[in-house]
């Protein structure tokens, strides 16, 4: 009885996590080529894929922080492959300690970003590589080519994926993007990309995943419209990555691990 409540728990939050946003699944993209993308990684509840993440130092993965499921389940992360049927539970699985940003409260007050620390220092490897971060200056323009990954659900109201998958998407004016979200007003420190007047873009299942230009990850998946992901009519948003830089520094600079 108890081993089925968890598993309609857990089912609950991931039907959550698809509906609220935010970013999940991959829209008209393709499988991601290998020896590609070798920094994603996919954060699971139990053994199973809930967001996606990408690791930054040989400790740390980045996420976003309302994949903060950990309540119905054990969180952890797998690194090195594109295949969640193919696991290596004793090199690929690492145990965390979370950093979640001190101000979060809900996506919609921005915010979205969570560190995860590793168990143990990752390999780096022919399949397993880091991601570079953007500087605290940088500035992403209108327009800018640029991918967004994961294993999230490939249509709206589908399931999430083995294998990875890609797209590519452009920035948007962050202007155009408030006015196409004319009834909510954006967080602070968020960037615009892709699902705007395109078939292009995340769907339930991708949070938390980067935003990659110009080789960098300069964005976290946060959130779309709902759960529509055939037709949308605003843009992704994404956590904006070198708004936070001074406070992603300070954790990755802590050798002792405290839960925030």
């Amino acid at each position: 009885m108890m081993r089925g409540l968890h598993k309609f728990l857990l089912f609950h939050v991931l039907t959550c996590l698809g509906q609220k946003a935010l970013g999940s699944e991959i829209i008209n993209g393709e499988k991601a080529q290998e020896k590609s993308l070798l920094y994603m990684a996919s954060v699971q509840i139990d053994g199973t894929h809930v967001c996606g993440g990408f690791l930054v130092t040989e400790e740390f993965v980045v996420t976003a922080a309302h994949c903060d499921t950990e309540e119905y389940g054990k969180m952890s992360v797998v690194l090195g492959t594109h295949d969640l049927k193919s696991v290596n539970e004793e090199t690929m699985r690492y145990d965390v300690v979370k950093y979640k940003h001190p101000s979060f409260v809900d996506i919609e007050y921005g915010n979205d970003i969570m560190l995860l620390k590793l168990s143990m220092k990752a390999k780096l490897s022919e399949t397993l590589k880091t991601i570079k971060l953007p500087s605290q200056d940088e500035i992403i323009k209108a327009n800018t080519k640029c991918i967004v990954a994961g294993w999230g659900h490939n249509e709206t109201g589908g399931t999430t994926v083995d294998d990875l998958l890609v797209v590519d998407v452009s920035t948007i004016d962050l202007k155009v993007c408030q006015e196409a979200w004319h009834q909510f007003t954006l967080p602070a420190n968020v960037i615009c990309a892709g699902g705007y007047k395109t078939k292009k873009g995340f769907c339930q299942g991708d949070s938390g995943g980067p935003l990659v230009c110009n080789g960098k990850a300069v964005g976290i998946v946060s959130f779309n419209n709902s759960d529509n992901c055939d037709y949308p009519d605003v843009p992704n948003v994404y956590t904006e990555i070198s708004k936070f830089l001074p406070w992603i520094k300070e954790i990755l600079k802590k050798k002792a691990c405290k839960v925030y």
